[in-house]
């Protein structure tokens, strides 16, 4: 167990924690949430001994091992992927990385006799450590992850296959506590489920910061909130730390109701003229101020912004035919569709398929090489970029905002000021005077959200919008885009957004190909899960019509079948035990290993259909011989 004891940390003039206290246990899954800018990545910093904090002590027995998984992870670009993934001096890593390493070699050269017997002497040290598992999972994780060149060096790699080749590190190290700062940003749907799947059975303690409330809801039992400097803990997963958020909520209300009811009866004794002679009417006088500067956390700070958008035509944005390329590899291609005005679409596939490239052609950053973009003439865009905006960090936030607006105009034709807006963004007034530079990553992307909105758009594109931003802010922009008026059309991998906010998709499916859904995530999901059954219900169907009906001899043909179906069961089943050894010996060569796989899949279906017919067969004949 790891243990806490009244931490505190500032940056700069800021307090981002103070004196929190707390227990990491055995098998603890904890996620860590609060407005971005309150200290969430710089108390994993700590507990992972990266950042020392200005008071208060972490400790942990002296074997305790810690596995940290920044948002932007540092490798070194020097080593190539196989060393970067199986890296540090862990014996069973060690041993991990000396197999794979001499498979390769192998591979190269088969006939190297030297190489023979290492990768032998390799075999039988993987037997007495019994390492054959964690090599399979290991394997299972690369293939997941889609990490299969292992001799690129970390510099050839781009920012996205950097984040799965750490994320792969940081799964297939042994640790006690492994810590996750935002590790599913950047990642695809169906990769974000698998890794949601595989660390809800994690055998250690889990500590993750992350804006998908559909994975906090599903991995953690423990939620740890930073709030005004101050640490509440909430048994539970999410869903459970919302309930529990607004009883909390309630209970300070209800006590700050009964404090200011007792100040009012003490001050209305103090107006009243009480003379200061006695020393118990001093200490009175002393209470009095003691309990006007009692503060109550009640003050619920909100992001509402309801601002109109500008007036929208009939026209939007049409499409027609358009192709893209690059390096000779098809992006999109043939695609075509009008956008209509209230449309809500969400767009969805797998990284590099070109989900960026369609936001920056509607954008009008990039051209197409075949076909035509045409946008109305009203269309007012707004595009909130993914990645790092190069904010100027020598500009004082409040500057930063007016170049777009000094007010606004809502929705019911009140006006309000870049610095109440700016209040509502959670930047107190001393905040807006202070240099963009200060700011952290999260409340950059925060700002750089309000001034695309501030523009008074009427198409928003958003690129992964829910990168980077705080599940507060999150919730608010939900609530803005449900009564936004305008078009909205955003790439996000983060489900509980896309449900909230899209009825539409654009899936990308790679090779070009683009397919379009109507209804949101999760519907697409189950429809997606329903076709799968049905594909496989003709086979059951197949099953029950050939079954045969009662009768006294076997036709010639199921005779046959019936002497030969034994041993086709051995031969599938020996099959099946090959396909096991080849697994293990695919070495680093994940997409064999995947193509085994599958294969396993194949066999093990025909086995139990084959197991079925069997039985099925032997209940003939047992039947023909005792008519017999």
């Amino acid at each position: 167990m790891l243990t806490a004891e009244k931490l505190s940390m500032s940056y700069g003039d800021k307090v981002l924690f103070r004196d929190v206290s707390f227990t990491v246990g055995k098998e603890d899954k904890i996620g860590v949430i609060g407005v971005n800018g309150t200290g969430k990545s710089t108390l994993l910093k700590a507990i992972a001994q990266i950042e020392v904090p200005d008071s208060g002590t972490i400790s942990h027995p002296k074997d305790y091992t810690i596995e940290y998984l920044a948002q932007e992870p540092m490798l070194n670009p020097d080593l190539t992927v196989m060393d970067q993934i199986y890296f540090g001096e862990n014996e069973r890593i060690q041993l991990l990385r000396n197999y794979e390493t001499a498979v390769l070699q192998l591979e190269k050269d088969p006939g190297n006799i030297t190489m023979q017997q290492k990768m032998l002497n390799l075999q039988e040290k993987m037997d007495k450590e019994n390492a054959w598992g964690a090599l399979t999972e290991a394997k299972t994780i690369l293939t997941k992850l889609g990490i299969t060149d292992f001799e690129k060096r970390i510099t050839e790699l781009s920012g996205g296959q950097r984040k799965r080749v750490a994320i792969a590190k940081a799964l297939i190290q042994p640790r006690d506590l492994l810590i996750l700062d935002e590790p599913t940003n950047h990642l695809d749907n169906d990769t974000v489920l698998w890794l949601e799947k595989y660390l809800q059975t994690y055998p250690g303690a889990i500590i993750v910061v992350t804006h998908d409330r559909y994975f906090l809801n599903r991995v953690t039992t423990k939620i740890f909130e930073l709030h005004q400097g101050e640490l509440y803990i909430y048994e539970g997963n999410y869903e459970l730390y919302l309930e529990k958020k607004a009883e909390r909520e309630e209970l300070n209300k209800q006590r700050e109701a009964k404090h200011q009811n007792i100040l009012k009866k003490e001050l209305q004794w103090l107006r009243r003229g009480a003379r200061a002679r006695t020393t118990k009417q001093k200490a009175r006088i002393e209470r009095i101020e003691g309990l006007k500067s009692k503060n109550f956390d009640t003050k619920k700070e909100t992001i509402e912004f309801q601002a109109a958008s500008s007036r929208l035509g009939k026209k939007v944005i049409e499409i027609e035919s358009i192709d893209k390329s690059f390096d000779n590899r098809k992006i999109i291609s043939g695609f075509s569709y009008i956008i209509q005005p209230g449309d809500r679409i969400g767009i969805i596939g797998p990284n590099g398929t070109g989900k960026t490239t369609l936001l920056n052609m509607l954008a009008g950053s990039e051209e197409p090489d075949e076909g035509e973009i045409s946008v109305g003439e009203t269309v007012k865009i707004g595009y909130y970029t993914q990645g790092d905006e190069e904010l100027p960090g020598d500009k004082r936030i409040i500057d930063y905002i007016k170049e777009a607006a000094e007010v606004l105009r809502t929705k019911e034709s009140r006006l309000i000021t870049a610095e109440q807006l700016l209040e509502r963004f959670l930047f107190s007034r001393k905040e807006q005077y202070t240099y963009i530079r200060s700011l952290s990553g999260g409340q950059k992307r925060r700002l750089y959200l309000l001034k695309i909105l501030m523009a008074e758009p009427n198409v928003l594109l958003l690129d992964e919008p829910t990168n980077d931003l705080d599940t507060e802010t999150l919730s608010v922009l939900e609530d803005y885009l449900e009564q936004f008026s305008g078009v909205v059309i955003t790439v996000s991998h983060d489900r509980y957004f896309l449900d909230r906010v899209v009825d539409k998709l654009f899936i990308f499916e790679g090779k070009g190909k683009i397919r379009s859904f109507i209804g949101n995530y999760s519907e697409y999901i189950t429809v997606q899960e329903q076709e799968q059954k049905a594909e496989l219900k003709p086979q059951k169907k197949e099953k029950i019509e050939s079954k045969p009906k009662q009768r006294k001899k076997l036709s010639y043909k199921d005779q046959k079948e019936w002497e030969n179906i034994e041993e086709e069961i051995t031969r599938i089943e020996e099959k099946l035990k090959e396909i096991e050894q080849e697994i293990i010996e695919a070495g680093t060569d994940a997409e064999k290993a995947a193509e085994l796989y599958n294969e396993q899949m194949e066999l093990e279906r025909e086995l139990e259909q084959k197991l079925e017919r069997w039985e099925t067969l032997s209940l003939l004949v047992e039947e023909m011989e005792n008519d017999n």
